[in-house]
């Protein structure tokens, strides 16, 4: 690849980057108001104990939805996301197509799944606990989501103003009613978040 075309895009993001203006260094100092989900560039992860030998991971995508951010009162602040169930991707094509059939997700009656926040908590400078209601599989269940605040600022390709968090949280799969194989394969789900969100323009 052309050495002079690395050179200048390393100094444009080099700019970007040393910019003061370009990221917040605390969550205090993000503009509150609405932001929507990057799709793009949010992922929900997930790993299994897989017979007691190897902890198994997958992922959804596809990711949509909205965050009310108030930085100066984040115990006011509401999120509410929908995951499209069948997006669901693992390494195996096999393990994939299955996870989608009736006897686990069953995504032609169950195509998505939400989280609907119902209370914040700041537990640090960076740190929140954001305790909200998980419907998947046709069930609800209220879960913590244990959130790490990232960073914010412009976004130097597409100019727009995005705050990102890091998210994790442990849910019983038998509590939604995906049973299958327990306890050979675990019923604890690890679940890993990086959630990134747009300002939304004022209308």
């Amino acid at each position: 690849m052309n050495t002079y075309f690395l050179k200048s895009v390393g100094a444009v993001f080099a700019a970007a980057l040393l910019s003061s203006s370009a990221f917040a260094a605390t969550p205090a100092s993000v503009p509150s108001g609405a932001y929507s989900v990057e799709s793009s560039h949010t992922q929900i992860g997930f790993s299994v104990l897989h017979f007691g030998f190897t902890y198994y991971s997958g992922q959804f995508s596809g990711v949509t939805g909205t965050l009310q951010l108030d930085a100066a009162h984040p115990d006011a602040s509401h999120l509410n996301v929908t995951i499209p169930v069948s997006s669901v991707s693992t390494t195996s094509t096999v393990l994939t197509d299955e996870l989608k059939n009736s006897e686990w997700f069953d995504v032609a009656k169950y195509p998505e799944a939400t989280f609907v926040s119902t209370q914040v908590r700041q537990t640090g400078a960076d740190e929140a606990l954001v305790t909200g209601n998980l419907t998947l599989h046709g069930v609800t269940h209220p879960e913590i989501l244990h959130v790490h605040f990232v960073g914010a600022g412009v976004n130097p390709m597409d100019k727009t103003y995005t705050v990102g968090f890091q998210a994790q949280a442990t849910i019983h799969r038998s509590d939604f009613g995906v049973k299958k194989y327990v306890p050979y394969v675990g019923d604890d789900v690890t679940l890993t978040i990086a959630g990134a969100f747009e300002k939304t323009a004022a209308k």
